[in-house]
């Protein structure tokens, strides 16, 4: 006995509201894109700059109790994560601290380096520290600039693939989504000035995979009712695409949802913003490939028949291996 979460016959008509739902994307889209450039975004070390110092103790690390040290010297954005080595010895505790560059300095000043060393041998008077190494603001903006061609990369591999793969309309759907998920995700960044890192980065290209992958499922149902229901009009054919993979979806995105969630509760600071940006995009992901992806295809349309420029029935993807 197989657990659905819909009916089998479910027949919900998906475009029935088309105008309303694709006005609100674009609406939203455009309020992000507002709220981006008129509050920018919270950058993280990795962008702005700042001082790595690396602890090393026979204690072992307890990220709470260095964050309770540290709080007293108001250094703004900290970040503090234990390293795992297999080569480090069981007396050999490390953690990377890394506090962003102070107002108006290129990176965190040696008397503030010493406060900070000076307040975690309050925690652990034997603590060593083995490096302190300085990121400025020329790395910082080559950072920036290598993440946008990161994801300006994977959004053209996925158009042409997914234009190889079935046709350019449905590869000017799936993309159209891939951006209204990812500018979303960065005007919500925005708007609540969430810490924007590298972490953030790659949460942005998991959303990317998740969404894609979401999108691949009902592109291809439709590519193969597109092939069985020949005379069938294109929106219906989409209608009833998008209703057979609705089980899988609500099921995909539901337990990945509730495994996100967990994290999210007890994941920790240290990947509450990279938890937090994967949890949206799924959400958005999930409604952009039924209502952003397929009506744009729907608007452009889908050629049925290259022989007849005027025919219902289609042969288009007859000979397109699944």
């Amino acid at each position: 006995m197989r657990l659905r979460l819909v009916p089998q016959d479910t027949n919900i008509d998906f475009f029935k509201h088309a105008r309303l739902t694709f006005g609100a994307s674009v609406v939203a889209m455009v309020l992000s894109l507002g709220i981006w450039f008129a509050m920018g975004l919270n950058f993280g070390i990795d962008f702005l700059g700042g001082t790595t110092i690396r602890t090393e103790s026979s204690q072992p690390v307890d990220v709470g109790d260095y964050r309770a040290a540290l709080e007293a010297l108001n250094l703004g954005d900290v970040s503090i994560t234990e390293v795992f080595d297999p080569t480090f010895g069981p007396e050999q505790n490390v953690a990377m601290i890394r506090i962003q560059a102070q107002e108006g300095e290129e990176s965190v000043s040696p008397e503030t380096v010493a406060a900070v060393q000076e307040a975690l041998r309050g925690v652990y008077p034997a603590m060593t520290f083995p490096s302190v190494e300085s990121v400025g603001p020329k790395v910082s903006g080559e950072l920036i600039q290598t993440a946008m061609i990161a994801v300006l990369a994977s959004l053209g591999a996925i158009l042409v693939y997914i234009w190889l793969r079935f046709e350019w309309q449905f590869s000017v759907g799936a993309v159209a989504a891939l951006v209204h998920d990812i500018v979303l995700t960065i005007g919500l960044f925005s708007l609540l000035q969430i810490r924007f890192d590298l972490a953030t980065i790659a949460a942005l290209l998991t959303i990317v995979g998740y969404s894609i992958n979401d999108t691949v499922v009902i592109f291809d149902r439709l590519r193969e009712n597109l092939i069985k229901f020949k005379s069938r009009d294109l929106r219906e054919v989409m209608n009833l695409s998008a209703n057979e993979t609705l089980s899988r979806t609500l099921m995909t995105s539901g337990t990945t949802l509730l495994a996100l969630l967990a994290l999210l509760v007890l994941g920790g600071d240290v990947i509450r913003g990279f938890v937090f940006a994967i949890f949206w995009g799924v959400i958005v992901g999930t409604y952009s490939s039924i209502f952003v992806a397929k009506n744009i295809v729907l608007m452009i349309g889908v050629k049925r028949d290259w022989s007849k420029p005027d025919a219902k029935s289609g042969t288009q993807f007859s000979n397109i291996d699944a």
